[in-house]
């Protein structure tokens, strides 16, 4: 019983494992038919799929064959159409190759042709030049048989024929020259003279100023003769301390109520006169006060010249002048000229300019503003080199003045070549304020000398009779030999004195030169 029971079980567990494994082996039979019938539905779908892919593929490669086929034909029409074009741009250039070719030949055949005409031509200017040498060596052989037979008749050299001809030239030239200048200066006369006349003459009569010759000396009134005493002090201790401080000399002598100052400074005058006029006005007169009134005065002296600028550009009617402009023409207050006061010449110069400006139609403005500078360079002229004109211009272009104006001023004594009117009227105004009745006065020594510098001049010359210097040296009077100097040589020789007059001498204003030339024929009645 026990043992049955025991099989009974293995037995139903070998049954159970038994179904269990046909049931496996079953489901993977069914599971591999399944899925075989899916392998095969895939395989189908993916043929179906690939003949699709083919003739997909197929109608694509016969289009892009297609497609091909034309792309080439079109790539074979642009080629052959290319080369079309470049062929026939090759046969031009073939063309043009072949014709330049010809034209180098043909050139080539000109040259060698010019080349032998060029050989050809050299061959006979050698001849033609061996010709012309020859020729000239039978000409100079010829010319000087001329010259030897010239000699021989003419008696003469041929340096002394050729100084004969060079005599005769000049005679003619000089001759002619003479003709010319006295033509020209005839018909300048005529037009010019009396309208020059007329502006200069109404330019002195319409302004003449006061002049007063200044000496080396100043006068200073006294109140009484005691104050001598006070400025002489003890022992003259005052009036050394006067002559040490101004650099003057003090002439405190017989002349009632008046002291003399004497010195060739004139600021340093200026300024001891002032000092002195103080002292005696404030009375105490001892070398402090002296010291301290000098040093006062010195320092006032450029307000004094400002002044005095300021004064002379009113009363010129100079307007817009510069702060040192007016300082360098208010020192000119203080400078002489042949002892004629500078600054009051520069006013006259510019009423005169402006005078005979306005009679011309210029501008009268400008005409007085060059007058008015035109000695401007004297107020620094020892402290620079140089004329004072030419100073005077650089001044000027230095403060802003028109280059006009400059030039001006510097050509008023002929340093530069004046530009315009304006230089020449400065020139004229100048001479005319010059020679002004008592306008200068000149030592008596220096005034002889020049006379008779102007009389030798004159009879350096040949055929001059007599000379005389005339008008205090303002005129010259020569009288020649009618005979050795004709009317075209007197016209020369008045040219060249007045050349000589002005390389030798200095003088103010201008020296008329007159020749005087005549015949006479005396015959007596009886």
């Amino acid at each position: 019983m026990t043992t049955h029971f025991a099989w009974y079980d293995v037995s139903d567990a070998t049954v159970a494992l038994l179904f269990g494994l046909a049931g496996l082996l079953g489901g993977f039979a069914l599971r591999g038919l399944v899925g075989k019938w899916q392998a095969n539905t895939l395989e189908k779908q993916a043929k179906l799929k690939l003949d699709e892919v083919d003739v997909e593929v197929k109608s694509k490669m016969k289009e892009a064959d297609i497609l091909a086929r034309g792309e080439v034909v079109k790539a074979r029409e642009e080629f052959e159409k290319g080369t079309k074009t470049r062929r026939k741009e090759l046969q031009d250039i073939e063309d043009r190759l072949t014709i330049r070719e010809e034209n180098m030949d043909k050139k080539a055949a000109l040259l060698d042709k010019k080349d032998q005409t060029i050989a050809q031509k050299q061959e006979e200017v050698l001849r033609k030049a061996e010709d012309i040498q020859q020729k000239r060596l039978e000409t100079d052989r010829r010319a000087q048989e001329a010259d030897t037979r010239l000699q021989k008749l003419a008696s003469m050299t041929y340096e002394e024929a050729k100084r004969e001809l060079y005599h005769r030239a000049e005679i003619e030239v000089k001759s002619e020259s003479g003709n010319l200048i006295r033509k020209l200066q005839e018909e300048a006369k005529e037009t010019a003279e009396k309208e020059a006349t007329r502006i200069v003459t109404l330019a002195i009569q319409r302004f003449a100023i006061a002049h007063a010759s200044e000496t080396v000396t100043t006068t200073v009134h006294l109140p009484s003769d005691d104050v001598k005493g006070r400025i002489i002090g003890r022992e003259g201790r005052n009036i050394r301390t006067l002559e040490a401080l101004t650099g003057m000399t003090m002439l405190v002598d017989d002349t009632p109520e008046a002291v003399v100052i004497s010195g060739f400074d004139p600021i340093r005058r200026e300024v001891a006169r002032q000092t002195l006029e103080l002292l005696v006005a404030d009375g105490r007169i001892h070398p402090a006060r002296i010291e301290e009134i000098v040093k006062s005065v010195t320092d006032n002296l450029e307000k004094t010249i400002r002044e005095a600028g300021e004064a002379a550009a009113y009363e010129a009617q100079v307007q817009g002048v510069s702060s040192d402009l007016l300082q360098h023409i208010g020192r000119l207050k203080f400078r002489t000229s042949f002892s004629q006061n500078v600054l009051r010449h520069s006013i006259e110069v510019a009423h005169l300019m402006g005078l005979m400006a306005a009679e011309l139609g210029l501008d009268p403005v400008i005409a007085r503003r060059i007058g008015f500078f035109h000695d401007i360079g004297k107020a620094l002229d020892h402290n620079v080199e140089g004329s004072h004109a030419m100073i005077g211009a650089d001044l000027l272009r230095h403060n802003g003045e028109s280059e006009m104006v400059c030039t001006s001023v510097g050509a008023h004594h002929g340093d530069i070549q004046a530009e315009g009117v304006y230089g020449v009227l400065c020139s004229a105004a100048d001479a005319i304020s010059s020679s002004r009745p008592g306008a200068r006065s000149e030592n008596m020594g220096l005034y002889v000398q020049r006379l008779e510098k102007l009389e030798a001049i004159a009879n350096a010359f040949p055929g001059v009779k007599k000379t005389f210097a005339v008008q205090a040296g303002r005129e010259v009077r020569i009288l020649v030999d009618p005979v050795q100097v004709s009317d075209n040589d007197a016209m020369v020789m008045a040219r060249e004195v007045c050349q000589q007059i002005s390389a030798n001498l200095q003088f103010p204003g201008q020296i008329r030169v007159v020749i005087v030339r005549e015949t006479r024929c005396v015959e007596y009645a009886k």
